[in-house]
């Protein structure tokens, strides 16, 4: 729809929505940048507490996909006019101790009456403006670098049909409630003061409620390349395989599919249930990576040294049909 407004032409927008970006990027001064994004949704687990953490956790999320560092936030806040309030008390100090851990501070919001409970924030970050990770940028050549598993849609799903096993919901949330920002300071080099090391990436996104394959569509649209994945170097939580056989589909993960799915190219021997997954929607997830291929071996070593889970998952390729290719 947006697309569909008079363009508004201000030379400060380093990143606006023409390639539907993770964050705005707004140019302040020469050697600083607003990052700016707004995020907020339904609960998806049954923990107030745990609904605010994953809720933070995922508005932060697309600071650190620009390679930005964020510093405030606005709650952002749906709730019943006969709702507890103890209940929306926790949401908020969930929400707030991620926050906290990312050095954000929270200072202010909005709240309204809706009988649909919703909560989230508008997080504004800074970034360097020659620093800027756009999801545009990669090069064929590059490896791609995924920094967590994919499944958290379809256990969520489960999750509300109370069909989710508890080792499946466990790893879930502790993958929906990690911060994206340890793997963005790898990235970035600003791991340690003093730090100056900085990988060649070219491009990052992290993949949310597209899945990854819209996601990874964005970065080779807006990039001019295609791309390729290793289906069984793809991490997978545990339990989401059984979701998806099970029929734990959410809606979010047909409509990706029906969107994107005549852009996939598939090896015969990859089987039906990671094909759905790769269009899972995720919440809160990983940073897909395009870096040059010299240096994807240390850069994915340098994660996994910061407790960063990550594995290369595929390549960039010229441009070409199909625009993605799932290879056994």
């Amino acid at each position: 729809m947006l697309g569909k407004l008079a363009r508004q032409h201000d030379p400060n927008v380093l990143v606006g929505f023409d390639y539907a970006d993770d964050a705005g990027v707004y140019q302040i001064s020469p050697d600083q940048a607003l990052v700016q994004t707004v995020d907020f949704f339904t609960p998806i687990v049954d923990d107030p507490y745990t609904f605010g953490q994953i809720a933070a956790t995922n508005a932060l999320s697309d600071v650190y996909a620009m390679g930005g560092k964020p510093l405030t936030s606005l709650a952002l806040v749906c709730f019943p006019d006969k709702g507890d309030l103890e209940i929306l008390e926790r949401i908020l100090a969930g929400g707030l101790s991620k926050m906290v851990e990312a050095g954000c501070t929270v200072i202010g919001g909005h709240s309204i009456r809706d009988e649909e409970m919703k909560f989230g924030y508008s997080v504004t970050g800074v970034i360097h403006p020659q620093r800027v990770l756009a999801n545009r940028g990669a090069e064929p050549g590059d490896r791609l670098i995924f920094t967590k598993s994919l499944g958290t849609g379809v256990i969520s799903t489960a999750i509300k049909k109370e069909k989710a096993e508890q080792p499946w919901i466990d790893a879930a949330v502790q993958s929906m409630t990690t911060l994206n920002k340890t793997a963005a300071e790898v990235v970035t080099g600003s791991t340690a003061p003093g730090n100056t090391q900085h990988f060649p990436v070219h491009a990052m996104t992290d993949i949310t409620g597209f899945g990854l394959i819209g996601h990874a569509r964005e970065m080779a649209v807006s990039s001019g390349v295609s791309l390729r994945f290793y289906a069984d170097h793809i991490p997978i939580l545990p339990g989401a395989l059984e979701c998806i056989r099970a029929g734990f589909i959410p809606g979010g993960l047909n409509n990706n599919r029906d969107f994107a799915e005549f852009l996939v190219e598939y090896d015969t021997v990859v089987p039906e249930d990671l094909r759905t997954l790769l269009f899972d929607p995720q919440t809160a997830g990983g940073l897909l990576i395009s870096v040059a291929a010299g240096s994807a071996a240390e850069l994915a070593h340098s994660l996994q040294q910061s407790g960063v889970p990550a594995v290369e998952i595929g390549e960039v390729t010229p441009p070409g049909k199909p625009l993605i290719c799932i290879s056994s």
